[in-house]
């Protein structure tokens, strides 16, 4: 058993401090319902916030330039399809039991580390997209 606790303060020299999993816990933890009650207007803003940025028309028009509308049509609908369906599973059991997908990756057995990995995949998705929309946003000026 581990003599650490979450009143122990951070020492960057211990080798271990990693594998410590009560240093940040917060975001790895069940919230309860009622923390995450949503107006329905919070949720339309959201989706129309998650559509309505640039580079889906930037993406899209580099796609259909390159290989023609009709196979860029084919093709990113099968990539949508794809994405939905793989997306499904975790939409229904983060729904059903109030967990993010930090929880659902804890609890399919990749570990801490695999959350961890989820993160940093979360952080590179928006490194792309502000990327994206900087460069979109200066070829405008």
């Amino acid at each position: 058993m581990h003599d650490t606790s979450v009143t122990d303060s951070f020492d960057a020299t211990k080798p271990n401090n990693a594998a410590n999993e009560t240093l940040e816990d917060y975001t790895l933890r069940y919230a309860p319902h009622s923390f995450r009650r949503w107006s329905p207007k919070v949720v339309a803003i959201t989706a129309l916030g998650g559509i309505a940025y640039l580079a889906d028309f930037s993406i899209g028009a580099s796609i259909g330039m390159t290989y023609g509308t009709t196979n860029a049509i084919y093709s990113i609908l099968f990539a949508a399809i794809i994405i939905f369906i793989t997306g499904i599973p975790l939409a229904y059991y983060a729904a059903r039991y109030n967990i993010d997908l930090d929880l659902i990756t804890r609890g399919a057995g990749f570990g801490y580390f695999g959350s961890v990995i989820t993160s940093i995949i979360f952080a590179s998705f928006t490194f792309i997209f502000f990327a994206l929309e900087g460069s979109i946003m200066a070829q405008g000026l």
